[in-house]
Formats: C-alpha cells, sequence, structure tokens
C-alpha cells in the first residue's frame, strides 16, 4: 500500500541523484525549490555515491563498494520517488525494493537523462515505457502528423537522439487528463534538446504531450519527421509512472511548461488526482 503522507497532509517525495551525464548538482536544487513551493511536497534527496574512475585503484574500487552496500533507501517512507540519476546499477536488493514499492502503489517520475539509464535492469524499462537507448534495445513509439500512433521496430532506425538545442512547440495530446487539464492546445518551449527514436519495450504508454522533430534543417540533424513523445505515463503494477523528457539543465527545467509537467506529474505519480492549478501564463 502506499505509505503515510508526510506531515501536514503532504506528499513526501524522494529525489535520487549523485551521477548522471547532466548537472544533476544544479538541477536537483531547482526541482527540490519548485516541488516545496507549491506548498504540497516535503522532498527529501538521496545522493548515491559518486561514479568510480575508470582508472581507479583496488582500495577506491574497494571503497565504491562499499559505498554502494549502503544505499539502501527505504522507499516506503515515500509516496513517490523522482529519479534524477543514470549512473551505476544500483545494488540487486535496491532494484527489488524500487520494484515493490511502485508495484504497491508507489509513484514514480523519470526526469530528463534519468530514461538513459539501467540498460540491464528489465523492470525498470518496463516502468519508463522507453528511454535513451540504442536501437537493438527495444521498439519505439512516435506519432504521424494524423496523431496516429506509430510503432518503430527494434532494430531498425536510429537510437535515442537529439540534434541542436532550439525551442520548439509542445502539443498537447490528451487534454483531459490531469497532468494536461486546463493547459493550452500548444505552446512554445524555450531552446532544450527534443528527444527523439527513444527505445525499450514500449507498452500500456499513454503519451500527454509531444513535440515535432523536424529533419535535417540547420537546428536539428537528428530529426526525425515525428511527432515524438515529450511526456507520458506506464502503469507498472499497482504504482504510477510519469516521464518528462524536458529539462537538460537549469534554464530548461525551470522554464514554467517543464515546471507545472513536472509538479503536476509528481502530484499524480503519488495520488492519481492533480491539485496543483494551470499556470494562466503558458502560451
Amino acid at each position: 500500500a502506499p505509505s503515510p503522507a508526510a506531515e501536514g497532509g503532504k506528499i513526501a517525495v524522494l529525489i535520487v541523484d549523485g551521477q548522471n551525464g547532466h548537472d544533476w548538482k544544479a538541477t536537483t536544487p531547482v526541482i527540490k525549490e519548485m516541488l516545496e513551493r507549491t506548498g504540497k511536497f516535503t522532498v527529501d534527496v538521496l545522493t548515491s555515491p559518486p561514479a568510480l574512475p575508470r582508472n581507479a585503484d583496488d582500495a577506491a574500487k574497494k571503497a565504491n563498494q562499499e559505498a554502494w552496500t549502503k544505499f539502501k533507501p527505504d522507499f516506503t517512507k515515500y509516496q513517490v520517488v523522482l529519479s534524477n540519476y543514470c549512473g551505476q546499477a544500483w545494488p540487486e536488493e535496491t532494484q527489488k525494493a524500487f520494484e515493490k514499492f511502485v508495484a504497491d502503489g508507489g509513484g514514480f517520475v523519470a526526469y530528463h537523462f534519468a530514461i538513459a539509464a539501467f540498460r540491464e535492469w528489465d523492470a525498470f524499462n518496463q516502468m519508463i515505457g522507453m528511454g535513451w537507448k540504442p536501437a537493438a534495445f527495444g521498439e519505439g513509439l512516435a506519432l504521424d502528423d494524423s496523431g496516429k500512433e506509430v510503432r518503430r521496430a527494434k532494430g531498425e532506425g536510429a537510437a535515442g537522439s537529439h540534434g541542436a538545442a532550439h525551442p520548439f512547440e509542445i502539443i498537447v495530446r490528451d487534454k483531459d487528463h490531469p497532468i494536461m487539464k486546463g493547459l493550452p492546445a500548444k505552446w512554445m518551449h524555450i531552446s532544450d534538446e527534443l528527444y527523439g527514436s527513444l527505445r525499450g519495450p514500449a507498452k500500456d504508454m499513454h503519451v500527454l504531450c509531444t513535440a515535432f522533430s523536424v529533419k535535417d534543417n540547420d537546428k536539428q540533424k537528428a530529426g526525425t519527421g515525428m511527432h515524438e513523445p515529450m511526456a507520458w505515463t506506464v502503469p507498472f503494477g499497482k504504482g504510477r509512472v510519469y516521464v518528462c523528457v524536458l529539462g537538460h539543465a537549469v534554464p530548461e527545467t525551470t522554464a514554467p511548461d517543464t515546471t507545472i509537467l513536472l509538479q503536476r506529474g509528481t502530484e499524480w505519480a503519488a495520488t492519481g488526482k492533480v491539485t496543483i492549478p494551470a499556470p494562466a501564463d503558458l502560451k
């Protein structure tokens, strides 16, 4: 069963960071602040042991292993876990505890490059639907101009990718979903990485919004010519998973649209409902 709410009926959130090809030291604090300022969340941060350098000596390897054996968060103290993590595999015991947490009704939010993590962890890849993985890793999902879902075959075409950062339009695909309700039908997102050709099991994905990945224009050499999912949900057991791939660094993450999508998505993953109002100024 989901864990009890934190004090004052607030939703207890755990952000996990510590390794990421992106600047987690800068983005975790702004995500924590944007959640807390709604008045609806209490936020703890768990930072993993640092990545082991390639040239590490035996003593460093041993210290790293020992640090990882202590990486055993009690997920049951929280209603939702938000990942800003992409790095070494978690210990198997921690993976199993996390799977149980979500399957039993806990929420999970995967933010931006967190979807590149854990190629070997099947349950994680099932949870996120698709991630920043090679073409051989799995299928893909995008929308065509008519809004119809088109599946990419495993092993065919590009791997997860993005071209040069540029501003792009977000198109809402389910205006009645609690996360999207009251938001404009479309709006402009600031210059950011437009993820495309993501790969995974891509099962039970519910696409909330997309961005058109322009093929071969000056800004977007890695474009796909398809409407690529920017936010989506996936059920996992009794749990709710929400993925938002917007938000490369602090400016992109604190943009008004990324902010509301992370705030509302975290509330929804925790409770299945959204009480955070739509901002009046999104356009």
